[in-house]
């Protein structure tokens, strides 16, 4: 694997309030839910933020981008492409941006299956459809790349 990328990879679902963490792996194309990190007003807690990157060692970092249904840039475009920006200055490590629109819809839905079939016994949180939508991009992602 000399010269590669590590073959695991975070994914970020941004928010101003919370930040959804993702973790996958290249070689098995598989993504799990990992964590929620606090923003304020969209600044994240750079110091949480550097730890989890420590931990997971990651090759590369996926961002999700929103964008209106019409494919235009909206204010939270431009704040999630700071972020990746910033996110890549820090770590050092490639930053990959992805089109999440509609990914918080897909994974509240993807929950709410989980809650009718019993795997999930519990109500809902902002915070479990924060770290789903980060998968919900990571899946996107590495589906993208295989394909």
């Amino acid at each position: 694997m000399a010269g590669q990328a590590a073959p695991t990879v975070l994914a970020f679902d941004y928010g101003l309030k919370r930040i959804g963490v993702a973790v996958g792996n290249v070689l098995t194309a598989t993504a799990e839910p990992l964590q929620v990190l606090p923003a304020r007003r969209g600044e994240p807690d750079w110091g949480e933020l550097d730890r989890c990157i420590a931990a997971w060692d990651p090759g590369i970092l996926i961002v999700g981008v929103p964008y209106n249904m019409d494919g235009s840039s909206g204010e939270l475009t431009e704040r999630a492409r700071s972020f990746a920006a910033a996110l890549g200055s820090r770590s050092g490590i490639d930053v990959v941006t992805v089109d999440e629109r509609l990914s918080s819809r897909e994974a509240e839905e993807m929950l709410r299956r989980k809650r009718r079939d019993g795997s999930l016994a519990r109500r809902i949180r902002r915070e479990d459809i924060d770290m789903e939508a980060a998968c919900v991009l990571l899946r996107q992602w590495l589906e993208a790349r295989a394909g």
